[in-house]
């Protein structure tokens, strides 16, 4: 008989095994947030990096010391990614290390993964140097490959014996598809399909998230301009041998049309050292494993049972491969995917047309949707399902900004983590639609259900060490969260052996952020930030109102979320949805439900018109359930899938969904829904006396605010974002009406009461103030009493008691040029200084002074005034320290803490590289304090830098 202990213990194994069974489950479960993890964030909330290899130049010290770092800063983790790209924009070279995969290198690598496991680090691997994966033993059949032809004319009406004329191949390389005879009719002068590279998929349709619907449809037809129908269209494959032609032709004359593919030639980027190499075929599960097999099975057995311990993830960087269209077998996927046999249609990849303009054109969209298909199925999902038998979860950027052709959210499908970026300003992505591209990932973890959304964070091109983390990094961030980030990726962490000097070796792009810059030792307090909010997102769930499906095409990526293509903003948020999860959808009590128990009120289909037959079907059963639908008829499904059996079916789908005629607006009944079109989603959502989710209340003209909810257990949460400069107010209406609302500040993790609030009508009304580029959580967790006003102040405002005009004894380290101790008979602009180890010093100095308060009882704030450049400051006040101030208003509480006399004030100001750098510009290299590979422009300008002041006492008002 079993006494009770052992039961007891053996039910706590058995609920262990329940809960290690179900891990990745529990993981998408909503748990309440709590106050002390907010404030003291554990570990596991802290963000990573793209580590670097720059050209495999690391060695084992280096990489001990940069994961000890790490720890110590409050990262979770990093990812390892071997690359070159140091001496791209005209920047120098950096040695030579051990090349990626080498045995030198992987003593390196398992090293690394060592001194992460005894550090509790989660690491993540790049498979590759550089991206587009690939490398140095890609033969040319795993390669990349593209269609090419060649045209032979002939008179038919006898045996035609004729060497065909070779295409133009690439490295040696060809294949042959088909040799194919259509008559030769001698068309002159007709335009060619339109945008035809791109429809054709021989090239990316563009670098930045580019509107990919218009490939769907082309100019309107001339008469007579086809060059031939399907049915005209021979085969005289089995007439052709080694590339000569011996057939009995019929009279006429002939087009013949030699069919093949060879090699794009597309080569991977940014790799080091000889990890030089062809693009791997991405359409091919074949040439995939076969390159897993050589080059990444054996890092993973290598760590043994790390292998899905520490290192966790594995990564490939955004496809940046221009275009591909083919591969060997490509004709049976796409028979398998399509239903139809594309040779006929193969002189469209000619540029011929084949039965009419629409038919070649929409052959060609079903061409790019096959290679969707192929390169999600065959390469991410099997990417995915090798990395799984470790224990390892994927993260590739599989899903843009680059447009290559494919379906971004299929691919992102196959992802644990759902890896993005954003770019910090700059001159390389000045417009926030080119910066920014969170949204398509975080509404890929919400319809796949999945809980961490990455993103590549700060990326930058053109500026080095001229960082501003409150006005450059944190709006940047934030904004994203917005979007549903929550987990940065710093772009970038470089790791660089102290051969290398200060600042070091570094990549050509990115935002520094490493134990070499001059910061690292103060950047504590803005990794809490980051993890903090990191807390808040990762926890509960995204709440939003509206679906919108972004079509059926390819390819096919979801832009940034202003670009709000559902019309849902400002008031409510939106989620995007692809045509596979599309599918998974049903409808509960009027609600659009996906598979895991996320809901919407409304669905927005696409306004080019244009819906797969699949698509369609989906929507009428949608409405039949008591969906709530926005969208247009559909006019065609722009494929010849059961062409034309399956247009008869969508037009009659279409009249019973829509009615006869057209109509700018409109609504009708269908099933048990409500077909709507010519409105909003925000419109239409009102109308259903849905109350706007949040929305802004005396916003002035030009101010810019932006909130992302989330649902934690019975708690709702907004993260309220300030994407304003200077300081701005608004008041935000959010639609609470039983819960009692908190401040939570990520800047400080100070927790408290909103005292200012009016509700009404199921919203609650609060009055914001923002710092420039400031943010706040509202936190709704306890049960609001029946007080329908609170009156009071949500904020602190200050007035000046006392300016602290003393000389000031100021510190710059003689180390790095510095004057040691000077006196500063007021605050100065270092560069405005004649002293060179003033005006061009980089690094900490340490400012002195001693005041007499005149109302020490009545004094309760210290606010520094101007901080340059990075805008860091660390305060002590008659030997305490106050911490870190990272961000306006570089303001500090001094309540209690303030004498009579003789205060003695201590502030330490950090500025960037910036300035040691223009200094040494034109030093010979014996004399200069710094080394890097980084070419120092003859553009750049020194950096205001310094505490500037006034240096002031308030009170509250």
């Amino acid at each position: 008989m079993i006494n009770s202990n052992k039961k007891i213990s053996l039910f706590l194994q058995l609920i262990a095994c329940f809960l290690i069974s179900f891990r990745g489950f529990s993981q998408q479960k909503s748990t309440a947030i709590v106050e002390h993890i907010f404030q003291k964030p554990t570990q596991q909330y802290g963000i990573r990096c793209w580590w670097w290899w720059l050209n495999g130049n690391v060695t084992k010290e280096a990489i001990t010391r940069d994961l000890e770092e790490m720890k110590a800063k409050g990262f979770s983790g990093a990812c390892i990614f071997d690359a070159g790209g140091y001496n791209q924009r005209g920047n120098g070279d950096v040695p030579e290390g051990p090349m990626f995969g080498s045995k030198a290198w992987r003593v390196l690598y398992v090293h690394a993964i060592k001194e992460a496991n005894r550090l509790g680090l989660v690491m993540s691997l790049s498979i590759q140097s550089g991206w587009n994966l690939g490398g140095p033993d890609i033969t040319t059949t795993e390669a990349a490959k593209q269609v090419i032809s060649s045209e032979t004319p002939i008179v038919g009406g006898k045996l035609v014996d004729i060497t065909l004329a070779q295409p133009n191949i690439k490295e040696d390389f060809y294949r042959e598809i088909a040799v194919l005879a259509i008559p030769n009719k001698g068309i002159k002068n007709r335009k060619p399909i339109r945008d035809f590279e791109n429809k054709a998929a021989t090239r990316e349709v563009g670098w930045s998230v580019p509107e990919t619907r218009p490939l769907l449809i082309d100019i309107p037809a001339t008469e007579g301009e086809e060059d031939a129908q399907k049915k005209e269209v021979i085969n005289v494959s089995q007439w052709v041998k080694n590339g000569k032609l011996l057939w009995n032709a019929p009279k006429g004359n002939w087009l013949i049309l030699r069919m093949g593919y060879t090699v794009t030639g597309a080569e991977v980027s940014t790799a080091s050292g000889k990890w030089q190499g062809r693009v791997i075929d991405y359409t091919s599960a074949k040439h995939f494993n076969r390159y897993w097999d050589t080059n990444v099975e054996p890092l993973l057995k290598m760590i043994g049972p790390m292998a899905g311990k520490t290192l966790r993830y594995l990564q490939t960087d955004s496809f940046e491969a221009g275009g591909m269209n083919w591969s060997d077998g490509f004709e049976h996927e796409f028979r398998k995917r399509r239903g139809y046999d594309p040779v006929p249609y193969l002189p469209v990849l000619a540029g011929k047309i084949i039965e009419s303009r629409e038919a070649s054109n929409n052959f060609l969209n079903d061409l790019r949707k096959t290679l969707s298909d192929c390169i999600s199925d065959n390469h991410y999902r099997v990417f995915a399902l090798r990395a799984k038998k470790y224990g390892i979860g994927i993260q590739p950027e599989s899903a843009g900004p680059h447009a290559g052709p494919f379906d971004g959210l299929k691919n992102y499908g196959h992802s644990e983590i759902m890896m993005s970026e954003f770019w910090s300003p700059s001159p390389h992505r000045s417009k926030d639609v080119d910066r920014f591209f969170v949204k398509q990932a975080a509404s890929a973890a919400k319809i796949y259900n999945k809980k961490l959304v990455g993103a590549e964070s700060f990326t930058t091109i053109g500026p080095h060490w001229n960082d501003v983390i409150w006005a450059d990094m944190k709006p940047s961030a934030d904004h994203e969260f917005c979007a549903g980030l929550n987990l940065i990726y710093l772009h970038t962490f470089t790791c660089s052996p102290k051969e290398m000097g200060l600042p070091g070796q570094e990549y050509f792009a990115g935002t520094h952020f490493n134990p070499n810059v001059t910061w690292w030792n103060y950047s504590t307090a803005f990794v809490q930030y980051l993890s903090r909010c990191h807390y808040m997102m990762q926890e509960g769930r995204t709440v939003a109102d509206v679906l919108y499906y972004y079509g059926d095409h390819a390819p096919n990526l979801a832009r940034y979320k202003a670009d709000d293509p559902a019309g849902a903003l400002p008031e409510y948020d939106y989620d995007v949805i692809n045509e596979d999860r599309l599918l998974v959808l049903s409808v509960k009590d009027g609600k659009i439900m996906l598979p895991h128990g996320d809901s919407y009120n409304v669905l927005v289909l696409p306004n080019h018109r244009i819906l797969s037959l699949a698509a369609l079907k989906k929507v009428q059963q949608l409405l039949l359930q008591g969906a709530t639908i926005i969208g247009t008829k559909s006019l065609s499904t722009a494929s010849l899938v059961s062409y034309p059996n399956a247009e008869l079916e969508r037009a009659k789908i279409v009249q019973q969904i829509w009615g006869d005629g057209e109509s700018a607006t409109g609504e009708k009944q269908y099933g048990k829904g409500t077909i709507v079109w010519g409105k909003k989603a925000k419109e239409v959502l009102k109308s259903k006396n849905i109350l706007a989710d949040c929305e802004w209340i005396n916003k002035e003209a030009g101010q810019n605010f932006d909130y992302i909810h989330r649902k934690s257990g019975a708690i709702d949460y907004y993260f309220i974002s300030s994407q304003n400069k200077e300081k701005a107010q608004v008041t935000a209406k959010f639609r609470i009406g039983d819960k009692l609302p908190e401040f939570w500040d990520a800047v400080t993790g100070e927790i408290s009461p909103v005292k200012e609030y009016t509700v009404a009508d199921g919203q609650i009304s609060i009055p914001l103030q923002f710092n420039p580029n400031g943010s706040i959580f509202v936190v709704f967790r306890k049960k609001l009493t029946s007080k329908e006003h609170q009156s009071g102040a949500n904020f602190t405002n200050y007035e000046v008691t006392q300016t602290l005009d003393k000389p000031w004894q100021v510190y710059f380290d003689p180390k790095w040029g510095g004057t040691n101790w000077i006196t500063f008979d007021k605050l100065y602009d270092w560069t405005s200084r004649s002293e060179e180890g003033i005006k061009y010093y980089s690094g900490t100095a340490i400012y002195k002074t001693q005041f007499d308060a005149e109302n020490e009882q009545d004094e309760i704030a210290l606010d520094l005034g101007e901080v340059k450049d990075v805008g860091i400051a660390k305060v002590k006040l008659n030997g305490k320290d106050l911490g870190i101030l990272w961000c306006p208003p570089f303001r500090v509480a001094v309540k209690g803490l303030l004498k009579k006399t003789g205060n003695e004030l201590e502030i330490e100001v950090v500025n960037t590289w910036r300035n040691r750098l223009i200094g040494d510009r034109e030093k010979p290299a014996n004399e200069r304090y710094t080394q890097t590979n980084i070419t120092i422009k003859p553009d750049w300008k020194l950096m205001p830098s310094g505490l500037l002041g006034p240096v002031q006492l308030m009170k509250e008002k």
